[in-house]
């Protein structure tokens, strides 16, 4: 802490829960310092962003548009770091009491592990950290005695929901998802879903690939193994659920039958504002719930036949091993491929079922052959995707 402020790096600053944790910081900019920050190559937006916040430090992932910044006068004031060996060294930061790690896919394990290792305590926005990584992930955590601070909406809400309680207490966790822009679809037409339609979202205002994964409910299973490392309970005992509203983010059932669920209106601003001042709280930064509005709690279970990727995530969570790290990995490259349009709405989990027949099951001693798989993973995606087109 510098003067009663907690100083933090922000890796993903850019993306749309970096946009959310800079409303934050302007509303807690009396608690909260930022110094450090980190893109993948937006670094036009990045030095936007040095400048308004006088940011000491800078990463950019992408080695052009590393080159590009350096030969730029757009970062006089911050140092700049280029790489993964950037991403690195900013999470280590000796002024930082936190990082917040919020780039999609799994860019940020390393600069998370390294931070965890540095002491810092880690604010994770990145669920396929955990979907790869848990068991390894989870065991550095415990070793350094750091914080792990959960900032996706429905994580956040079981921690605030469980804070204090034992595992052995919670009989059960259930998280919610709007079920997507395509809950009520005809799904005699999902073969014809652009993904124009697909990047639109009914509540939130996410990326394409997380707003993709929202229609799928592929972003559901991999929120079912995040929780299972976070909390410590087995997949059996972690529902999913519809709420359309996107008020409810979770709740927990304990062993006595009570029930707590936390609701915030659905914006990342309640949960990233807990995680970066936890303990303490503060006004929001935008207005709560109006109780003098109408308002639908309603609750549905999702069907598996409108769904097929949440059904092979709990697939792969029952079977273990290396199988939720190569699903993640086939749902990435089918997304990206849905998205550049070689590939329709409906091949994706067809994709990802066929990448997990063929990708052998083991139950990894190391995480470097958790990488190897996800590697393998994600080449024999491409091969099937090639075929697929052909």
């Amino acid at each position: 802490m510098n003067n009663g402020k907690k100083r933090f790096v922000l890796l993903g600053a850019t993306g749309s829960i970096g946009e959310n944790t800079l409303r934050v910081l302007r509303k807690h900019s009396d608690r909260l310092e930022l110094v450090g920050v980190a893109c993948n190559s937006s670094h036009r937006k990045l030095s936007v962003i040095c400048r308004e916040f006088n940011v000491p430090h800078a990463a950019i992932f992408q080695e052009s548009a590393f080159e590009e910044a350096c030969r730029s006068s757009r970062f006089n004031s911050t140092q700049l770091y280029g790489g993964m060996e950037g991403l690195v060294r900013l999470s280590q930061l000796g002024e930082a009491d936190l990082v917040l790690v919020a780039v999609v896919g799994t860019l940020g394990l390393k600069p998370a592990l390294a931070a965890i290792r540095a002491g810092k305590d880690l604010a994770l926005a990145s669920k396929e950290i955990l979907v790869m990584a848990g068991q390894f992930f989870t065991s550095v955590v415990a070793e350094t005695g750091v914080k792990l601070l959960p900032v996706d909406s429905e994580h956040n809400a079981i921690f605030q929901c469980s804070h204090g309680s034992s595992p052995r207490h919670m009989k059960r966790l259930v998280l919610t998802g709007s079920g997507g822009m395509f809950r009520d679809r005809n799904l005699a037409t999902f073969h014809t879903i652009t993904p124009e339609e697909a990047t639109r979202h009914p509540n939130w205002n996410m990326g394409p690939k997380i707003t993709v994964d929202s229609s799928t409910m592929a972003n559901k299973g991999l929120e079912v193994i995040e929780a299972h490392w976070l909390f410590g309970i087995p997949p059996h005992r972690i529902n999913v659920v519809i709420h359309r509203a996107s008020i409810i983010h979770s709740l927990v059932e304990f062993i006595d039958g009570s029930i707590l669920a936390q609701l915030s209106p659905p914006s990342m601003t309640f949960s990233i504002q807990n995680a970066l001042l936890y303990p303490d709280r503060a006004a929001g930064t935008e207005p709560s719930l109006d109780f003098d509005r109408f308002m639908e709690l309603n609750l549905e279970p999702p069907q598996l036949e409108r769904y097929p990727c949440l059904g092979l995530a709990y697939q792969t969570i029952e079977k273990g091993g290396v199988l939720p790290a190569v699903f993640n990995a086939a749902n990435e490259v089918s997304v990206d491929a849905f998205l550049n349009k070689r590939i329709g709405f409906t091949d994706i989990p067809k994709i990802i079922e066929k990448t997990l027949g063929r990708v052998k099951n083991y139950e990894p001693q190391s995480l470097e052959e958790v990488l190897k798989a996800d590697s393998t993973a994600r080449k024999t995606s491409r091969e099937i995707i090639e075929i697929l087109i052909s």
